[in-house]
């Protein structure tokens, strides 16, 4: 029966990136990586894990932002309709 390594001996998880457009940019270069289908399956493995990092961290970042503006607009959001 083959080993599952444990938590301990995973490598260290990478970063968190600075920013949103940095997140992004590591993104799209992770998804055009797995894209071309020259990714070694262990690697493509790790490119995975780390697009979903990725991915949830943009997501976060949308969202605290979608937040704070909803909190600068206090209320006064109104629907557009075209005159």
């Amino acid at each position: 029966m083959p080993k599952v390594p444990s938590p301990a001996a995973s490598p260290p998880a990478a970063p968190l990136p600075a920013s949103y457009e940095a997140g992004l940019q590591e993104l799209e270069q992770l998804v055009a990586a797995l894209e071309s289908g020259q990714l070694p399956l262990d690697q493509l493995l790790g490119s995975y894990q780390r697009g979903a990092v990725l991915l949830q961290f943009c997501r976060d970042k949308l969202q605290a932002v979608e937040d704070q503006i909803k909190v600068l607009d206090a209320g006064s959001l109104k629907a557009w309709a075209p005159e």
